[in-house]
């Protein structure tokens, strides 16, 4: 069983200041739109929740007295719910009945809630209420194309009977949220067919010849804009990364931009001529 006190690396003495700090803390490390890994989701939401009770004195006495099977769905006072989906135009709709929120009367450590606390890196809003009371919003999941994503798009469906044109910043990335005035939109990104994205920096594998790793030239590579000739170094191996500084991905509502990294590998021909073949042979004695 997870201990809350153990999820966000404090004492049972410790005091409000102190597990305000380590929630803060925890809660950065954790936050889904920074950590990729994939428990990173499981484990930003354990985090709030040992928040909620532990920040909340009355709820930290009942947890050091009972544990946590007082706060769980169906325990002490456990409020039901249920969660109902389907599909409308480009957007698949989720309409959550749960009761309450789980953050409600909390002290965020200074935030009204504990999304609060990334708008200032991504640039969007938290999906609560300011003052720490949810309302009982509509969240729709939209699919974008890696180029969409990246270059930003406006989709036009019917939401509740209404037209609606919805707005994507340049940059978002999958599972980014952004709230509209009376909805949510979850961003779904389908990869790319050769770019690989980390944040907001790309990679792109770039295949070199044999003889243009030896001898160095020039090679065109595609960003995400355009293209560019960069050169290649006598010698280069394969696996050497160039850096394109400013050729990434914007970050939403920002000027700023990451950066492309191009990666060579080197094209072994599966075939050769009997000419090629000699001249390797050759190649060979001289190595």
């Amino acid at each position: 069983m997870v201990d809350y006190y153990e999820l966000l690396g404090v004492s049972k003495t410790a005091s409000d200041q102190e597990i305000k700090t380590a929630y803060r803390k925890q809660a950065l490390k954790w936050h889904p739109d920074r950590n990729k890994s994939p428990e990173a989701n499981t484990k930003f939401k354990e985090i709030n929740k040992a928040f909620e009770v532990l920040a909340d004195p009355k709820k930290k006495e009942m947890y050091d007295q009972y544990g946590k099977e007082a706060f769980e769905r169906g325990g002490f006072g456990g409020a039901g719910g249920g969660q109902q989906t389907y599909q409308q135009g480009p957007f698949s709709y989720t309409y959550s009945s749960s009761g309450g929120n789980p953050f409600e009367g909390a002290d965020f450590g200074g935030f009204s809630d504990p999304f609060e606390i990334f708008e200032q890196f991504f640039g969007f809003q938290s999906p609560f209420q300011r003052g720490g009371r949810r309302a009982r919003r509509d969240v729709y999941e939209l699919e974008l194309t890696f180029d969409e994503a990246v270059h930003g798009v406006e989709k036009t469906t019917v939401i509740k009977g209404d037209r609606k044109v919805i707005k994507i910043p340049a940059g978002v990335d999958n599972g980014n949220r952004i709230r509209f005035s009376d909805f949510d939109v979850q961003v779904a990104v389908r990869p790319h067919q050769y770019f690989k994205r980390e944040g907001q920096d790309v990679y792109l594998e770039k295949e070199i010849s044999y003889p243009l790793a030896v001898l160095g030239g020039a090679v065109n590579v595609v960003t995400i804009n355009d293209s560019v000739n960069l050169k290649v170094r006598p010698g280069t191996k394969s696996g050497t990364t160039v850096r394109l500084r400013g050729q990434g991905i914007p970050y939403p509502n920002s000027s700023r931009r990451g950066d492309q990294y191009v990666v060579y590998r080197i094209k072994v021909p599966e075939r050769v001529s009997s000419r090629a073949k000699k001249l390797l042979e050759e190649l060979k004695e001289e190595i």
